[in-house]
């Protein structure tokens, strides 16, 4: 970022909203935004307690198998779309009517389907994430070069060397693009699955701390959350960015 022609770490934008967010909260504006100050002493308190980390281990147990099962899945129907062009025309409008259809007022329904509990926030963490997974995946393959895929045919690579060596590497940078968007809608679906169906987990915690008005609990656990968010999808893209500049050095 740069401020009045120098470089400014762009961390230093999160410090001006706190600075604001700690100025309205002192000012006494609003009572459901509290002084950033206390979000902070309040976060710092409930971090160590028993019950934040069973509901820490919950959600994260739910977004870890839905994200799996949407690896799974997401990644070879991508393929299989971009490689069947049958397929992709069957399958590809359903998926981008998903991509862009709010997914969170289908949740409800999977109480009558799945039922109450944990399973129910799974399948929401699949239903968030698994179609831009398929989405990106499909566009990585299909714009994979094909001379790759001649050359790989000509020195007699077998069906499954192409696809393993050769296009799914080509198309690496785009997956890892769409898992990346995959696990940011996957954290939402495991906070709205259990904030709407199964009141376990940091959702059982957003419902304890919004009926009791406990607003700086809630807003520290709102920015854990979003850290959480935030590490994971850097992380991914951190790996993307690796991925593309060796694709680029190849």
């Amino acid at each position: 970022m740069t401020l009045f022609g120098k470089r400014v770490p762009i961390v230093f934008s999160l410090v001006i909203w706190f600075v604001v967010w700690e100025l309205i909260g002192q000012a006494k504006l609003s009572t459901i935004v509290p002084p950033f100050s206390s979000v902070v002493a309040a976060g710092s308190t409930i971090l160590p307690t028993e019950k934040f980390s069973a509901a820490v281990w919950i959600s994260l147990r739910s977004f870890a198998i839905g994200m799996a099962f949407a690896l799974a899945v997401g990644i070879p129907a991508g393929v299989l779309m971009a490689r069947v062009e049958s397929l992709g025309k069957i399958l590809g409008m359903w998926v981008n009517i998903f991509v862009s259809a709010p997914i969170s007022a289908l949740v409800p329904i999977l109480m009558a389907v799945v039922g109450i509990g944990e399973t129910t926030v799974v399948v929401t963490v699949f239903l968030f994430a698994v179609f831009v997974i398929i989405l990106d995946t499909q566009v990585g393959v299909r714009q994979a070069d094909r001379s790759l895929v001649e050359m790989a045919r000509s020195f007699g690579a077998r069906r499954t060397q192409i696809y393993t060596k050769v296009l799914l590497l080509s198309a690496l940078p785009e997956i890892l693009a769409g898992v990346r968007l995959g696990v940011i809608r996957g954290v939402k679906g495991v906070v709205i699955g259990q904030l709407l169906i199964a009141i376990i987990g940091v959702g059982e915690l957003f419902e304890l701390y919004s009926r009791h008005f406990l607003m700086e609990e809630f807003w520290a656990l709102v920015i854990i959350v979003f850290l959480f968010a935030f590490a994971v999808s850097e992380a991914i893209a951190y790996l993307e960015r690796r991925i593309e500049y060796y694709s680029s050095q190849r």
